[in-house]
């Protein structure tokens, strides 16, 4: 008889209504953890945690507004409370402003910052306490490409992906003396909505372009990869997944 890899586990994604985040649950609940779902959209949690109980999973919604630490911590001391600990928690929550210095509103830069990076360290931070406790745990943070390469037109999201994945490397190295786990999963190209809240509308065109003749990839490609990661026996940590659609070139 063969259990799934994640039975009674507790793992909490946020940014859980909609792509990556909703696929990422669907896929954690499908290996066995019980999901907390994060999002501000209350009734979008609602319907995908009616989807995971139909198929016989556990779900919580936990409505967050991941930008306001109050919220945050207490989304953690819900999930721990209400399901009895918290073993995986992924940072995916996330927003994609693509503006040129010249003509950026700092005010998009700020909300990247906020949402991109100052979420996923408190959340981690608040993470941490729970999983030294209980001597093991997974912390996913979800970067980019545009984490580990620069592109004209992208400053503000450069600069927050390529804070996510320092942050992630250096949590990373805190913990090495713990069985607690950090990956850094950095997608290319994905069919979301993400593209959909860029400002500019010159940038909307190069993306549009970028995407000729590629087949982007799925939120449940990047959903699986997440599940891989967190999967592996406790002796083997998966620092980084990079994962381009076949055809994007850059």
């Amino acid at each position: 008889m063969t259990t799934d890899p994640l039975d009674d586990q507790v793992a909490l994604v946020t940014g859980a209504s909609s792509g990556i985040g909703a696929a990422t649950a669907r896929e954690l609940a499908d290996a066995g953890a019980s999901v907390a779902l994060a999002a501000r959209r209350q009734d979008r949690l609602e319907s995908l945690a009616d989807e995971i109980e139909t198929e016989g999973g556990e779900a919580l919604v936990v409505p967050t507004d991941v930008t306001e630490e109050t919220q945050v911590r207490e989304m953690i001391e819900t999930t721990v409370s209400e399901l009895g600990g918290l073993d995986v928690l992924v940072n995916n929550a996330g927003v994609m402003l693509l503006e040129p210095v010249a003509t950026a509103d700092p005010e998009d830069w700020q909300q990247m910052l906020d949402l991109n990076v100052q979420a996923v360290m408190v959340a981690s931070q608040a993470a941490l306490d729970v999983m030294r406790e209980s001597g093991e745990g997974d912390i996913v943070n979800l970067s980019s490409v545009a984490g580990r390469k620069a592109y004209a037109g992208s400053s503000g999201y450069n600069a927050s992906k390529f804070g996510v994945t320092a942050f992630s490397e250096s949590l990373r190295e805190e913990v090495a003396d713990s069985d607690v786990r950090v990956t850094s999963i950095e997608p290319g190209f994905v069919d979301t909505e993400l593209p959909e809240h860029i400002p500019d509308e010159d940038q909307r065109e190069m993306v549009d372009e970028m995407l000729e003749g590629v087949t982007p990839l799925e939120p449940e490609d990047v959903a699986r990869s997440i599940r891989f990661a967190v999967s592996q026996p406790t002796h083997v940590d998966i620092n980084e997944l990079l994962i381009r659609p076949t055809r994007q070139e850059l």
